[in-house]
């Protein structure tokens, strides 16, 4: 990566040698390569496409490259939001004799479900992004999702400062309250604005998870808040997904660039938006670094190896329980710094400067 970019909190990733096929999305398997016979199987169960495209995109490429070049037969699939298609999916793979199982949960009831049936047959069990609450998974590997909210508030405000608000009124827009993540993130970026809550330089308004994560919710609950409180002067979005949903609406409200709107997961929309002048700042988390990770703990249970990497701990809130974890260190992007998440690789120069940003992407030094 780009010198100044993300880093392991952790030790380095587990390298893998050999070289074999991987499943694909929809659950099938390529085949077995060179020394595939070797390792177990591995199965991996996404969230959705619609709470962030990173599901369907970056982790998806990036786990099953991973998965190929170890020589680790895979079956990735994505649950599409749905908590029993989550759990049959489950089913499926635990009958299939997967000797690892990798989820992103739903939410700690279901994700939990499927950890215990998974441990009960005496398989591996590994929590990628979303620690299961009570689910005791073997591993945990994800960012500092507290470190990701410290980033989101300190944003909003360095924005807010730069508007010289005196006394704004800051809405909360927070993420799905059965994602253990988005309680993390709150938690994180409270503790940047609390205090200024509490000594009178931010007005808190109003503060308001969305179910699912769903942005047309998103939409529909910010524009309430705007409705009951015109003097809104900053949104504290979870994402870029919510960010994106709160902008539309300042939008129609012809407030957009006037209010500041953080974000996170530097998606092209939430990049192209911060390029406009309608965001604030997002939250860039190297996605193939995470999924490299998982995917080198699930390769070394795959093959009976003791893996390496996990040398961080995540207390389980519920159960009290130490889970062995890898944890990544995110970064805050603003116009300043975009174009280092295009030098990294994450998205490219020709999705995010499209024409109708091309001379914003020049401003900004992208070439």
């Amino acid at each position: 990566m780009r010198k100044g970019l993300l880093v392991l909190a952790a030790t380095g990733l587990l390298a893998t040698g050999s070289v074999a096929a991987c499943g694909d999305d929809s659950g099938t398997d390529s085949g077995s390569g060179n020394g595939g016979a070797a390792a177990g199987k591995v199965g991996v169960i996404l969230p959705d496409t619609k709470s962030s495209a990173r599901w369907a995109t970056a982790d998806l490429t990036y786990l099953k490259k991973a998965f190929a070049d170890a020589g680790v037969t895979a079956d990735i699939q994505n649950a599409q939001g749905d908590k029993t298609q989550f759990q049959t999916i489950a089913d499926g793979m635990i009958s299939s004799g997967v000797k690892v199982l990798m989820i992103v949960n739903l939410d700690s009831g279901t994700g939990k479900a499927v950890l215990d049936k998974a441990k009960q047959a005496g398989i591996a069990t590994v929590d990628y992004d979303r620690l299961t609450l009570n689910g005791g998974a073997n591993y945990y590997v994800s960012f500092d999702n507290v470190k990701v909210g410290q980033l989101q508030g300190q944003g909003l405000a360095d924005c807010l400062a730069a508007k010289k608000y005196s006394k704004p009124v800051v809405a909360e827009l927070n993420g799905s309250p059965t994602d253990n993540n988005a309680t993390l993130f709150k938690q994180g970026y409270d503790s940047v604005l609390k205090p200024k809550y509490d000594s009178g330089d931010y007005v808190k308004g109003p503060d308001q998870a969305v179910p699912d994560w769903d942005n047309a919710q998103a939409g529909t609950i910010f524009e309430q808040m705007l409705t009951q409180n015109k003097n809104i002067k900053g949104v504290l979005a979870a994402n870029d997904g919510l960010g994106n949903a709160a902008i539309a609406v300042l939008k129609k409200n012809k407030l957009n660039g006037q209010v500041p709107v953080t974000g996170q997961d530097a998606t092209v929309q939430g990049l192209q938006n911060i390029l406009a002048g309608d965001q604030c700042m997002t939250v860039y988390k190297a996605i193939k670094k995470e999924a490299d990770a998982a995917s080198g703990l699930a390769i070394a249970l795959a093959k009976q190896e003791k893996p390496t990497t996990a040398t961080g701990i995540t207390k389980d809130p519920e159960s009290g329980k130490d889970v062995p974890s890898v944890l990544l260190t995110p970064q805050s992007i603003t116009k300043e710094n975009v174009k280092d998440v295009i030098a990294d690789g994450f998205v490219t120069k020709d999705e995010v400067c499209t024409a109708e940003f091309a001379k914003a992407c020049t401003d900004a030094g992208i070439s």
